[in-house]
C-alpha cells in the first residue's frame, strides 16, 4: 500500500509545480477510497480541489494500479480540527492560536510567533499573573497541535 501512495503522490507532484499548494497528507481506504489531502499557502478552495480531481483521476485510471478500475478519489484540506503535521502548516499559521500537547500529554496553547526547520515558537498567556511566556517546543516532542478557532 505504501507503494501506490508514493506512486499517487508522484503522479499529483507535477500537477502542483508553479502553485502554492503542497501536500498534506494521502490515505487510502480498504474501498479503494483514495483522499488526497492538500493545502495552500494563500488557502485552499473548492475550486482548487475540482480542478486537481479533474486532472488527477484520469492519471490514476491510466495506471492500472485498481483493477476494474474500482477506486473513488476525493481532494480535499485537511478542514478545521485536524492536526497540522508539517513544518509547511506552521508556517502558514503564523500569527494563529494552536494547541500543542506534547509527548507526556501536557498541553499548551498560545500564538506561534516563529516556526524553524527543527521547532515552533508560542506565546502563552499565563491568565493569573497578566504574563506571557514563550516557549521553544520541538516537533519531535509534539504529539499533537490543533488550530484553535477563535471567535
Amino acid at each position: 500500500m505504501a507503494d501506490i501512495l508514493e506512486k499517487i503522490k508522484e503522479k499529483l507532484e507535477p500537477l502542483l509545480e508553479g502553485t502554492d499548494i503542497f501536500v498534506v497528507g494521502i490515505k487510502i481506504k480498504p474501498t479503494n477510497n483514495i483522499k488526497v489531502f492538500l493545502d495552500a499557502d494563500s488557502g485552499f478552495t473548492v475550486g482548487m480541489s475540482a480542478d486537481l480531481n479533474k486532472k488527477l483521476y484520469p492519471l490514476l485510471l491510466e495506471s492500472g494500479w485498481f483493477p476494474d478500475d474500482d477506486f473513488s478519489l476525493e481532494i480535499s484540506s485537511p478542514g478545521v480540527g485536524e492536526p497540522l503535521v508539517s513544518v509547511r502548516q506552521y508556517q502558514k499559521n503564523l500569527g494563529r492560536t494552536v494547541a500543542i500537547t506534547n509527548l507526556e500529554k501536557v498541553e499548551s496553547v498560545g500564538v506561534i510567533t516563529m516556526v524553524t526547520d527543527d521547532a515552533v515558537t508560542i506565546e502563552c498567556k499565563i491568565p493569573k499573573k497578566k504574563e506571557t511566556q514563550i516557549l521553544e517546543i520541538p516537533y519531535s516532542s509534539i504529539k499533537t497541535a490543533t488550530i484553535q478557532i477563535i471567535f
